[in-house]
């Protein structure tokens, strides 16, 4: 399945030949067809030279590796002076990650791409600062806690779908619909208000940010982290008016009030009753700032690409859709949807998850010495783990590049250190089950209620940018079932 990233006809990218050793029936307890290849970019040259993978890095990250990285359980490799690892095998991980976790910490550009959108919030904070704030979120992101929001994300879509019943038969851009509507439950989940004022300058933000100062310049990464970057003065001037407009929504929330003696009604409510269990802290208000950033930027910007990536597979795969829809028409009672009735649509998020991990990769610097498989590892050394490799390594999966959401269903799990759409170990995603909940729900809703497909035949390539992003939005046909 090398090279179907070149071809520039959609038709001839979505339809594998290869056949593993065990028939794909058999693998997957499924009919014997050839699954869905989505198009993805061409692998880069493995004997790149320095210069041009730093080009490749800024074009698209995602397209800057090669052939070994999806074949050799670590890549070792040079990049400034420091030593590189590529990790895809699932101990190496698990040692990084959970075993020695507090040796590998994030990387200077990492901080400097990172700070000006959350601050020092759970993203960033590392040591104490994170403990503490990770335990005082930690009841805010319960099953018991996000079952209290789940109307808020109901209603949020329920609209979205109205309003889309509601227009023409025009063409949809259906990344940019997911966009407002994660956004607007992101404002309901969070404040308990719409977003209809603040959607616009809040999508401005996250667009600037994406497409001025979010890719790594090579300064980033060589100069010492207290010398700033040219790019660090644009991120400074940002983070300014940024905080500015998060205070305004904080004010506006709080000016609303909150009933006394009633239950939290959003997570600005369960984040500012939240209290350290250890020590009883309290975040501060430029701590809740930087909280309230983390959440609603995480929480609104990857459920969308994960959205989209799922409308798009699905419009490519008739097949897989249909079957979809069908699970939502049984999974209604009275009126309602039973996410636990949802068991493929949850299988065709996290098959989604695997082709296209919202955050496609974990970079850490080594704080001192150590071994990872067998090789030395020296302090300042850079380790990187990439859910996109990873989950498309072909050590690791049958028909790797091929969309088979049956392949979650068959009642033995990936191994967890081989799947990593939330990161895992004691930094695992706070948000996951939250993000789970309103993926799913969303996607049943949307495919319940519309049949869709695609305008064109022209590929949507992934990019790798903060986000694993389309390099374009390509308009769908909706028609209403």
């Amino acid at each position: 399945m090398r090279g179907f990233g070149t071809i520039p006809d959609i038709a001839s990218l979505i339809r594998a030949t290869k056949v593993a050793p065990m028939s794909i029936a058999e693998a997957y307890d499924m009919p014997l067809v050839r699954p869905l290849v989505p198009p993805s970019p061409p692998r880069a040259p493995d004997d790149m030279t320095m210069l041009r993978r730093i080009k490749a890095i800024r074009e698209n990250v995602i397209g800057s590796w090669g052939q070994r990285a999806y074949e050799e359980d670590i890549v070792r490799g040079r990049f400034f002076r420091r030593s590189t690892f590529i990790l895809n095998t699932p101990d190496a991980i698990r040692h990084v990650l959970v075993d020695n976790y507090e040796n590998y910490t994030r990387t200077p550009a990492s901080f400097r791409v990172l700070r000006p959108l959350v601050g020092d919030g759970l993203l960033t904070a590392e040591g104490r600062a994170w403990k503490h704030q990770r335990r005082t979120l930690s009841p805010a992101f319960t099953p018991r806690a996000v079952t209290t929001l789940v109307p808020h994300m109901l209603s949020a879509t329920d609209q979205t779908i109205a309003n889309l019943r509601a227009a023409s038969n025009a063409p949809v851009d259906l990344r940019q619909v997911m966009q407002r509507m994660t956004l607007e439950i992101a404002g309901r989940t969070m404040f308990s208000f719409g977003m209809d004022r603040h959607g616009a300058a809040l999508r401005n933000f996250v667009t600037e940010y994406g497409e001025r100062l979010a890719s790594p310049h090579f300064l980033d990464i060589l100069l010492p982290p207290r010398w700033p970057s040219p790019q660090d003065f644009a991120r400074a001037r940002f983070r300014k008016r940024w905080t500015a407009f998060v205070g305004v929504l904080m004010a506006e929330r709080r000016a609303a009030g909150k009933t006394e003696g009633a239950p939290p009604r959003d997570l600005f409510d369960l984040m500012g009753a939240a209290r350290d269990p250890e020590t009883g802290e309290a975040f501060t208000d430029e701590q809740l700032g930087d909280e309230v950033a983390t959440m609603i930027l995480a929480g609104h910007e990857t459920t969308a690409t994960a959205l989209f990536w799922s409308l798009y597979l699905l419009a490519l795969d008739p097949a897989t859709q249909e079957k979809l829809a069908s699970e939502v028409q049984g999974a209604s009672v009275n009126g309602e949807l039973e996410i636990e009735r949802l068991k493929f649509t949850r299988a065709v998020v996290d098959e989604t998850m695997r082709l296209y991990p919202p955050a496609f990769l974990i970079i850490r610097a080594a704080a001192g010495p150590d071994t990872i498989g067998g090789m030395p590892v020296k302090k300042n050394d850079v380790v990187l783990i990439a859910p996109w490799l990873l989950h498309r390594h072909e050590k690791l999966w049958r028909d790797p590049n091929a969309f088979v959401p049956s392949r979650f269903m068959t009642g033995t799990p990936p191994d967890r250190f081989a799947y990593l759409p939330f990161g895992v170990g004691a930094r695992v995603c706070i948000g996951a089950h939250f993000a789970l909940v309103e993926a799913v729900l969303a996607l049943a809703k949307m495919i319940g209620a519309f049949r869709v497909s695609m305008v064109d035949n022209a590929p949507v390539m992934p990019v790798g940018v903060v986000t694993t992003q389309p390099d374009r939005s390509p308009l769908f046909a909706i028609v209403p079932r």
